[in-house]
This record gives structure tokens, sequence and C-alpha cells, in this order.
């Protein structure tokens, strides 16, 4: 089961305020919404952390909230997805984007449904691989912007995940940051001795 944190207020009305404009909407990347009949709605809003190069080895990655991800619903079909950023102003639409994120990340919701926990939905980038997670929190009673992963949390790689990572498996946390870490972790350098 799920249980979504709110988005803060300024970030949906800035999505829902993109969606009213035409520029917006006609301007942007995504010929789903260009060519969408009928009311646009923005949905299931998930928190976007990014998980950053750590550069003390033995020491958990550290992420950081970047954002907030809406579902674009066009009747019954999720059609393109609208991010958020915080600028010095507060949350701000960022832009429309559609592609294989979107679907996988509907479809990873659906299969995290039937979970046996409840988790808090979110989600984690990991810009470095180009890849992007669907981070199952196991406190579904925090706020969305807690940035340190917890043991019981899931990950679930979205597809496309790079080579030797399954898409759409849920790994626990302890299995797949590790795995991670090492390859976001600088290569050492000419000269120097190799970690042990």
């Amino acid at each position: 089961m799920l249980r979504p944190s709110p988005a803060p207020a300024p970030a949906l009305r800035s999505v829902l305020a993109a969606l009213g404009s035409p520029t917006a909407v006609r301007e942007a990347r995504t010929p789903a919404l260009r060519v969408a009949q009928g009311p646009l709605s923005p949905e299931l809003p998930l928190p976007v952390h990014v998980l950053g190069i750590n550069g003390a080895p033995g020491h958990p990655p550290r992420t950081r909230l970047a954002g907030w991800r809406f579902l674009i619903r066009n009747g019954d079909r999720t059609i393109a997805a609208a991010d958020t950023m915080l600028t010095p102003d507060g949350w701000s639409f960022s832009h429309f984007f559609e592609g294989p994120y979107v679907s996988a990340t509907e479809r990873a919701l659906h299969q995290a449904e039937g979970l046996p926990v409840t988790y808090q939905p979110r989600l984690l980038s990991v810009p470095e691989l180009y890849m992007m997670t669907l981070w199952l929190h196991a406190d579904p009673e925090t706020d969305g912007t807690t940035t340190v992963p917890d043991a019981a949390d899931l990950l679930v790689p979205l597809a496309p995940a790079p080579p030797g990572i399954a898409s759409h498996r849920p790994y626990p946390v302890a299995d797949l940051l590790p795995v991670l870490s090492t390859r976001l972790a600088p290569p050492p350098l000419l000269g120097s001795a190799a970690p042990a």
C-alpha cells in the first residue's frame, strides 16, 4: 500500500498555472500534451531526491530534495509529467516531459500498491548513472523531505536501468546503495594505492 505525502501548495499551484497556460503547453516538448483533448490534471505528487557522489568511504550516500514531480493525466491515462523546483522565491514550475520514466513510474507505483507494507513513494535520481528509482520510504508519516534512506526502505529501479541492475525489481536499500556508491566513487588517481 502507498501513502503519498502532499506536495507543497505552491508547487501544485505552479503546475496548475502551467497547465492553464496555452503558451507553456504549446511550447512544451511533449506532443501528448499538445494534442490532448479534455482536461489535464496533475496527480500523485512525488518528492524527487537526488543521490550525490559521496567522497567519504564508509559513509552513507547523501541525498537532497530537488523538486516535486506530478504525473499529468488526461482522462484515464497518464500522458506526461511536470517537474517543479525550489527557487529563492519558493516552489516553481520547471518543465513538462514525457518518455520512458513516466510509464515506468506508473508501472512501479502499481506494483508497489500490492506490497504488504505501507510505504511513502518518492523518486530518487542518480544523474551520474542516468538512473531513476522509485524510493519506497518505510515511514509513511514523514513529510517527504527526509534525505537519508532508512534500512527498511526499498528502491525500485525504473526502466531503463543501468547495465547489471534489474529494473522494476524491489531492492532493499542495504543491497542497492552500496552498488550505486561503488559506481559513483571517483576512480583512484594514477600512482595512488588502490583501496583495500
